[in-house]
């Protein structure tokens, strides 16, 4: 008598080798004091030549991340506090959770936590594959 095959003992070794692929590369360069990325995924889109690239963005109270850019577009999702955001050519804005924003590419823009407790966003970069995923303004 043959034993039933156990699908979730096939499958586990493929979705571990997924998951483990997912995560999206260290940021080579140093991140401001009090600033904490984490790389949740990235993956490549239909569209030639662009990705996706998803992170989460914690600010400790008063901690700031100076102008930047991003070679596509940026869409942001406030997860909790208060951030302020300077984009070029806009008056600064002030987000608090469940609120978004979207930066176009290449513009760019700065972020702070204004507020007494921790603040987070959620980051979804489509961008031009293989170039860094932030240029630091040069000032």
């Amino acid at each position: 008598m043959k034993k039933p095959l156990c699908i979730g003992a096939l499958a586990l070794p493929v979705i571990t080798t997924f998951l483990a692929a997912a995560p999206v590369q260290a940021q080579t360069q140093p991140l401001p004091t009090g600033i904490q990325r984490t790389a949740l995924q990235r993956h490549d889109l239909t569209a030639p030549g662009r990705e996706t690239v998803q992170t989460r963005i914690d600010f400790e109270p008063g901690a700031a991340f100076g102008r930047h850019q991003h070679p596509g577009e940026e869409l942001i999702y406030v997860l909790e506090g208060a951030l302020q955001y300077q984009v070029d050519g806009q008056p600064p804005v002030t987000l608090h959770a469940g609120e978004v924003l979207f930066i176009p590419a290449g513009t760019m823009h700065a972020a702070k936590n204004i507020g007494k407790t921790k603040a987070s966003e959620l980051a979804t970069y489509i961008v031009e594959k293989g170039k860094p995923i932030l240029t630091l303004a040069q000032e």
